[in-house]
């Protein structure tokens, strides 16, 4: 009897550690410890932090030339660049997933992220000055609730449906740009990605490094660039194929290491 219930628990691992491995293997947990370096490390406060100073100097500096006959104004990206959605990407994890559609817009409705380090004071600091914040987001517009709600819980200027432009049905920011542009001198860009700052970077299928080294002045003065290891534009040139599964997004994922 007991020789049977050691095989029993033995053969009751056995299944667990296929079971865990079967999970382990589908490459959620790729992007785990992204996930926990955006949330517990100091670099991203430090990093932040220095990116919304650097924003308050090169403000000051654009509206010493700025065109008087137009309003000024400063473009932000929502998520990762004003809000913290990184408990949603850690409860994704602990569900075996690396994301669903569903899941986020139930995480946007309840309109619990908190703020990214900088960002209320740097935009509060705009405002000093007459200088409107536009939130061009690629939330879809369902989500537009959700999302001043948070917005407004925390105090953030311009927190209104005015100022957000979100995705009804293309996630091309440059019209909405070009819409601000046209009453607005758009002073900064801030953004997590740099489709948030112009299309160039990735819509227009260059390459991505020669552009930004192109464009390198603008960054810190009149582009604001924030840390977002978790997701982005970047990480869909390392794929090749559609519809991939996570195990085979992992896989690529690997395959693209430089390595020596």
């Amino acid at each position: 009897m007991k020789r049977l219930y050691t095989l029993l628990v033995l053969s009751l691992l056995f299944q667990s550690s296929l079971y865990a491995q079967k999970k382990n293997d589908q490459g959620f947990r790729d992007y785990t410890n992204a996930v926990l370096w955006q949330q517990h490390s100091g670099e991203l406060r430090a990093l932040t932090f220095q990116a919304y100073n650097f924003a308050r100097l090169s403000l000051l500096e654009q509206l010493k030339t700025a065109d008087t006959t137009k309003k000024n104004a400063v473009v932000v990206d929502i998520d990762e660049t004003v809000l913290d959605n990184s408990p949603f990407q850690g409860k994704e994890l602990r569900k075996g997933l690396s994301y669903s559609q569903a899941d986020w817009e139930d995480w946007t409705s309840k309109g619990l992220a908190d703020t990214i380090p900088g960002a209320l004071g740097f935009l509060k600091f705009a405002a000093r000055f007459n200088v409107e914040v536009f939130y061009v987001s690629n939330r879809l517009t369902s989500e537009a609730a959700g999302t001043l709600k948070n917005l407004q819980h925390f105090g953030f200027p311009n927190a209104d449906a005015e100022h957000l432009l979100l995705n009804s049905g293309t996630s091309d920011k440059e019209p909405r740009r070009e819409k601000i542009g046209e009453q607005y001198n758009i002073l900064l860009l801030c953004g997590d990605n740099l489709s948030d700052l112009s299309n160039v970077f990735y819509r227009e299928n260059k390459n991505t490094k020669e552009e930004v080294d192109r464009a390198w002045q603008l960054f810190g003065t009149k582009f604001i660039v924030f840390p977002n290891p978790m997701y982005g534009d970047w990480e869909k040139q390392l794929y090749k194929g559609k519809d991939l599964k996570e195990k085979e997004k992992a896989d690529q994922r690997l395959e693209a290491l430089k390595t020596y």
